[in-house]
């Protein structure tokens, strides 16, 4: 087994695959020995997937997106074509209305479309994938919680539908309008407005980038408790209404744990002020939990508190191979065990991700040798020499062992953002390979890898797609399956659903693990919850916004209503 220092690094995205880049692995190490890790800083992992139009067009500052017109061509059908829903009995905007908003925001902030049917508002009326595209004729850019209420307390009065939009990076069709729902972007909201050097806890709005908010609390010794491969675009207020995982979650937690304070506004404009920012605080009904993960159904998110932990001293990461799937098992229990509070990512991915990935990118795997499957492990601690002896000591034993047949490992910031794109940037490519059907579950890890080979299965020598790739996050259990195909099929959106969900519900998993519920998994929600649950959060929906105008036929099907 050799474990090399050198981290070969692709080449920038393109439309075509590039030549392989050139190999320069400088130094090899005898099978016993472990790299040493010479390099101590810790690198800022700035590899986000290629920002769509929509992403570029929502970053803070950004130009109103005037003139913006994407080729018919380019398009997906409208949502309301391609899926079977009605529109709700909501108010039509108005001129009246276009005054009243003008009234309330800068005339720069109210942006409407060329035409009937959003033209010049593609970048808010479709999603990152490509999958779902509105009809939105306006969309509004508050810059504070008052604008927003003033904003949403007339579209209640008016009975008028709004979608809240953050960086539009969700995978489930719930950040972009169905119909003509009004718009409101929150990428006006960008002020970091406190961190406290002791406590560590941090201050925003809701429309912070995450890249951003990182890079900033890194200079003051903190980071944010998540990471995401869209973190160049995504906002922290959305993170937080789709509840979002990440590659962190195995170290710090879920923002249901690290958020401490929230404060929102109701569908009728009524202002929501919980930003508490301490850590005990037993008093009463803990509201901010109810705007996490309600992906904008119940309030829009303006402002958040949140934990922030220390940033590490040391970091590392290790690519390991491993010829099966029993193994990328075995090596995740030992990590546990020998890694401990230093382990901070536990990433997987199979062969077809790398081959996908070198296609659509050029970015290769950092390995000479190929594997059924890849481990990417992430270390994090204090103590550079405490965290090299047990690295050092869990390398030479799953070596040893025969759980890992070849690795790398880096500790130099340029070469750990090089192999972290390696798995961040396999979603970018997989846009590039045509039409993807997307799946994000969540399942016991021994059954994990169980259902990637039966959908390749399913589809043998069917021309109709392209590949089935199965990556995801270890730590947690939760796998990104992805088909690919020429072009949309509804037969093989037949064949996958709801065979997908069945299979998920009998080993009692989840059909959304982190990406959410929004509009494309709403009619299935029964396969993860009980009809009690369901009518449950049906009922507060309902109790919260009456006239259900906040982000319309997502997350729960509220009775009587579209």
């Amino acid at each position: 087994l050799k474990f090399q220092l050198q981290i070969p690094v692709g080449p920038p995205s393109s439309s075509q695959p590039p030549p392989p880049p050139p190999r320069n692995m400088a130094s090899v190490v005898r099978r016993s020995v472990v790299p040493s890790l010479v390099a101590r800083g810790i690198a800022r992992r700035g590899a986000a997937p290629a920002l769509s139009v929509a992403a570029r067009r929502l970053l803070p500052g950004s130009s109103a997106p005037s003139g913006l017109r994407a080729s018919s061509s380019t398009l997906p059908p409208f949502t309301s074509e391609r899926y079977p829903i009605k529109r709700g009995d909501f108010a039509e905007v108005t001129t009246a209305d276009i005054e009243f908003f003008k009234s309330v925001l800068p005339a720069a902030d109210v942006l409407l479309a060329d035409d009937a049917e959003g033209g010049g508002l593609e970048a808010f009326n479709v999603d990152w994938l490509g999958t779902v595209r509105g009809r939105a004729s306006v969309v509004l850019r508050p810059s504070t919680t008052e604008q927003l209420s003033k904003i949403m307390a007339h579209c209640h009065k008016r009975k008028m539908a709004v979608c809240p939009q953050g960086g539009n990076t969700g995978l489930v069709g719930g950040s972009v309008p169905v119909f003509d729902e009004v718009v409101i972007s929150t990428n006006k909201m960008n002020k970091v407005l406190d961190v406290d050097e002791y406590t560590g806890i941090m201050t925003c709005e809701a429309g912070c980038v995450l890249e951003q908010v990182d890079h900033h609390l890194a200079e003051l010794g903190l980071r944010m408790p998540l990471d995401l491969g869209a973190k160049g675009s995504c906002q922290i207020g959305g993170n937080v209404a789709t509840n979002a995982g990440g590659l962190r979650l195995l170290r710090y937690g879920s923002l249901h744990g690290t958020v401490l304070g929230a404060e929102f506004v109701l569908a009728d404009g009524t202002i929501v002020d919980t930003m508490s920012k301490m850590r005990k605080d037993n008093t009463g009904s803990y509201l901010r939990q109810l705007v996490i993960g309600s992906e904008g159904t119940l309030g829009i998110i303006t402002k958040l508190a949140i934990a922030c932990p220390p940033l590490p001293k040391a970091e590392n990461v290790a690519f390991l191979a491993c010829s099966s799937f029993e193994n990328v098992l075995k090596l995740f229990k030992e990590a546990k065990g020998q890694l401990g509070e230093i382990l901070s990512a536990y990433e997987f991915l199979d062969s077809e991700s790398v081959t996908v990935l070198n296609k659509w990118t050029g970015v290769s795997s950092p390995l000479e040798s190929q594997a059924p499957f890849y481990v990417l492990i992430e270390t994090a601690g204090s103590n550079a020499g405490h965290d090299e002896e047990k690295l050092h000591a869990f390398l030479e034993h799953t070596m040893e062992s025969g759980l890992v047949d070849d690795g790398t490992v880096a500790s130099e910031p340029s070469k750990i953002k090089a192999i972290w794109e390696v798995r961040e940037r396999i979603t970018e490519a997989l846009k590039h390979d045509g039409y993807v059907y997307k799946y994000d579950i969540s399942l016991p890890l021994p059954k994990l890898y169980d259902l990637v080979n039966d959908t390749r299965k399913l589809f043998e020598n069917d021309d109709r797609v392209t590949r089935v790739v199965g990556f995801g996050h270890m730590g947690d259990g939760n796998l990104h399956l992805n088909i690919t195909g020429p072009k949309f099929d509804p037969e093989v959106m037949s064949a996958l659903e709801p065979w997908l969900w069945e299979r998920t519900r009998d080993v009692r998993g989840s059909i959304s693990a982190e990406h959410g519920i929004g509009f494309k998994k709403r009619d299935v929600i029964g396969f993860s919850k009980t009809p009690e649950a369901v009518s449950l959060m049906a009922t507060l929906k309902k109790t919260l916004d009456p006239d259900g105008i906040l982000n319309p036929y997502k997350m729960v099907q509220v009775p009587g209503a579209p």
